[in-house]
């Protein structure tokens, strides 16, 4: 197997799987193990997977994006303590939004019970989970339905949202630096996202640490638009405070 056909099955088992192992792929493709190491050492230089400890994960971009029902299974643990420290930032919000994406859901769950809330939302799933509490009044924004995502885009969301002043904002992104601020791979999610930054009056990130020092095809906002970046300890103490030097809270859950 030529490297190129084997590079390129290896980035396809990642994006399949959400990342690969690399004692798994060696065995699979009947290579040795450092031939895998190289192999993504190479991609990494490409942008397209982020090595870890034992293996890689793929990077999202204008071409490729992970579906929700993937999100699912990655980081669990670490999304929900992310989601509750999240949900500790309410204070005396009464109108908040909620971002589409799995870790968005969570904060959704997470969201005290019995306290009145109006929420706003792109993402039908936690329009689903919301729609029934008695406390709680969902506004869906309309739009055409993102099947990667379930969440719905364009003008129809983006003419809904002109018309709100929201308390809070919970935002996540595909990535995030100290550069290029957050990123999303879809033009017509950025268009919702950036949106939702200028009709808030607080605005918190909520993200693993993955997606730090990640950068996609469309900017929606820069870190300092933001009051606190919520994230796990994956996220070093250092890497933290070089964000929090731009204006933000950062919270290591």
């Amino acid at each position: 197997m030529r490297a190129e056909e084997r590079q390129h099955r290896i980035l396809a088992r990642a994006r399949s799987d959400g990342r690969v192992e690399v004692s798994g792929i060696a065995a699979d493709l009947a290579v040795a193990p450092e031939t895998v190491r190289r192999d993504l050492r190479l991609l990494e230089q490409h942008g397209l997977v982020r090595r870890t400890h034992g293996g890689a994960y793929p990077v999202e971009s204008a071409g490729f994006e992970t579906n929700l029902a993937n999100r699912a299974t990655l980081r669990v643990p670490e999304k929900r303590r992310i989601a509750a420290a999240s949900v500790e930032l309410l204070g005396d919000a009464e109108t908040i939004y909620i971002d589409e994406g799995f870790g968005p859901q969570l904060v959704a769950e997470a969201l005290p019970p019995g306290r009145p809330l109006t929420v706003i939302t792109a993402s039908i799933p936690v329009a689903s989970h919301l729609a029934t509490k008695p406390d709680t009044t969902v506004y869906l924004l309309g739009g055409r339905v993102r099947g990667r995502t379930l969440a719905t885009v364009d003008h129809w969301a983006t003419q809904m949202l002109a018309g709100f002043v929201i308390d809070l904002a919970f935002l996540g992104a595909n990535g995030i630096s100290r550069r290029y601020g957050l990123t999303t791979p879809d033009p017509a999610v950025a268009n919702v996202k950036a949106q939702v930054v200028r009709a808030s009056r607080r605005r918190v990130f909520a993200g693993v640490h993955t997606k730090f020092g990640v950068n996609s095809f469309c900017r929606f906002a820069s870190v300092a638009d933001f009051e606190a970046i919520v994230t796990d300890t994956g996220l070093s103490a250092v890497e933290a405070q070089r964000y929090s030097v731009l204006g933000p809270q950062v919270i290591r859950a």
